[in-house]
């Protein structure tokens, strides 16, 4: 890739400025239609938000209760889509609403009934109400005092970060040049005051690139008015950042496949507990924050409430000691029209298309979920900017790299796709990379090889918490394996001792922060 860039003479028809689920969402979407895409990422694809999400592919069942039926209806469609094009993503989980008043059953069932309409055909399964012996059958560490009954209702359930490298494997497939590590330092413009390209750099050897472009986007997500900023210092900003908090157990704390949807807690959030790769997943705060961070820490009033919360509805309440890993992400909320205070949680998760004065085209906002729409809505205003050939869409049916029908969603090789085979044929011609790196997780070393080889993975960080989850579902596991990791690393790319070293003491003081103490 970074070839392609020292050899490419010609302008681009887009520069993309941002490694996450828009940027790479865009790339995919541009590629396809045979544009000639550059994508800069200045850390690791998905090290901000998309990596740090809640797990689901889902419409959003409390936007419905706020009156949003079009966001609802895009995102369970965008929901059937990405099930049909990433299978070995993407599956069906279940999702029990406990109810413990009388007023609960008929008002939660009527509410998922319509979830199931707006859907149409796009539908995952069909909500209906539990009794008291089917709830716990299905819920059976469910805390029963007082429990009535329930309603089940199906949404999606993926891992964000693995889906993230396969859109960039598939936007690369499709002739897409895309770089980590490649930070934009300064947006070019011409005579006129016209954005006509990006100054940018490789962050590991220093080399500065000027770089020409048709249209120049900006899918910074979290720092996305900073980089509007480097065109215009005055521009206002866009976003008001929140963070979200997600805490990890041990997968007893939630026997069998179904998850809990609490729709109502006490800041007025929708929690979740869910299945995840063999844990506990639960989760989330909103919590306005002064601004984006790489690596955002939890409050502990955040920690108190997400236990507290779960404690009520878990028959093993769970503890601080409990708490495997800590996780936070920034959602990138479009701000409220007149710029008025009021609680994040009320902001709309639509996305916003802005261009500005100098020609910057910044989207903002979205979620997960509707990746593939902001992209299409976002590329279909580039090819009108940059006067681009204009060429249909096709990513509503295009399979994703990896595509592969029939994965047991149990298997943790599954996230591979159709390119489990070659994972596996590197464990076999090393014996000791078929080991497992820790006995708490499943990664084996075949898995970093790959990682490095075909992911682009740089560092330590790179593959134990985005190529492979380890420091998202167990911080003191991930930290163990940190030195077997970076000596499989080192050997891949050619490092020393001292690298070595250097990465695993910068890796394991980082996931330090993923603890709860």
């Amino acid at each position: 890739m970074l070839a392609r860039l020292q050899s490419h003479s010609e302008p681009w028809d887009m520069v993309i400025i941002g490694g996450g689920a828009t940027g790479v969402g865009i790339a995919v979407d541009g590629a396809s239609r045979g544009l000639d895409v550059l994508l800069l990422e200045r850390e690791d694809f998905g090290k901000a938000t998309s990596s740090r999400s809640t797990k689901l592919v889902h419409g959003g069942v409390r936007y419905l209760e706020q009156g949003n039926v079009s966001l609802v209806m895009e995102a369970l469609k965008e929901r059937g889509i990405l099930r049909q094009n990433a299978p070995h993503l993407v599956h069906d989980l279940a999702f029990v609403v406990p109810n413990y008043s009388w007023w609960e059953t008929p008002f939660y069932g009527i509410g998922m009934k319509v979830y199931d309409l707006l859907a149409g055909k796009y539908g995952f399964g069909r909500s209906r109400i539990l009794s008291l012996e089917e709830t716990l059958e299905k819920l059976p560490n469910l805390q029963r005092d007082g429990l009535r009954g329930g309603v089940v209702y199906y949404d999606g359930q993926f891992d964000d970060s693995r889906l993230l490298m396969h859109l960039a494997q598939t936007a690369a497939d499709h002739g897409a040049t895309l770089l980590n590590y490649a930070p934009v330092t300064e947006l070019a413009k011409d005579s006129a005051g016209y954005i006509s390209g990006v100054i940018a750099e490789d962050a590991e050897s220093g080399e500065r690139f000027e770089i020409k472009a048709q249209v120049v986007v900006n899918a910074a997500g979290i720092f996305a008015d900073s980089v509007r900023q480097m065109a215009d210092p005055a521009a206002a900003k866009m976003l008001a950042p929140s963070q979200g908090i997600h805490l990890v157990f041990d997968g007893s704390f939630l026997l069998g496949d179904t998850a809990i949807m609490v729709p109502h807690t006490s800041d007025g959030r929708v929690l979740f507990a869910i299945p995840w790769h063999g844990h506990t997943l639960v989760g989330t705060t909103d919590t306005e924050i002064p601004g984006p961070s790489y690596d955002p820490l939890p409050f502990d009033e955040e920690i108190e409430f997400v236990l507290e919360t779960a404690g009520q509805y878990l028959s093993r309440p769970p503890s601080r000691s409990d708490v495997l890993s800590v996780y936070v992400g920034i959602r990138p909320l479009v701000k409220a029209a007149g710029g008025g205070s009021g609680s994040t949680s009320a902001l709309s998760r639509d996305h916003t298309i802005h261009v500005d004065q100098s020609g910057l085209l910044t989207i903002v906002g979205g979620k997960w979920t509707t990746y593939r729409h902001m992209a299409e809505d976002c590329v279909n205003h580039a090819i009108t900017l940059g006067k681009l050939p204009d060429k249909e869409c096709v990513t509503r049916t295009l399979k994703i790299h990896g595509y592969l029908e029939g994965v047991d969603d149990l298997d943790s090789f599954a996230v591979y796709g159709s390119d489990l085979e070659k994972v596996r044929a590197i464990a076999a011609q090393d014996p000791t990379l078929s080991e497992a790196l820790h006995p708490a997780l499943p990664y084996i070393g075949a898995e970093v090889v790959w990682a490095v080889r075909e992911e682009m993975a740089r560092t330590l960080d790179d593959v134990l918490s985005r190529r492979l989850r380890a420091l998202f579902l167990n911080a003191k596991a991930a930290i163990d394996m940190a030195p077997a990791v970076a000596r499989i690393m080192a050997a891949e790319l050619g490092l020393g001792e001292d690298w070595l070293n250097d990465e695993v003491a910068r890796f394991q003081a980082f996931a330090h922060k993923y603890e709860v103490v």
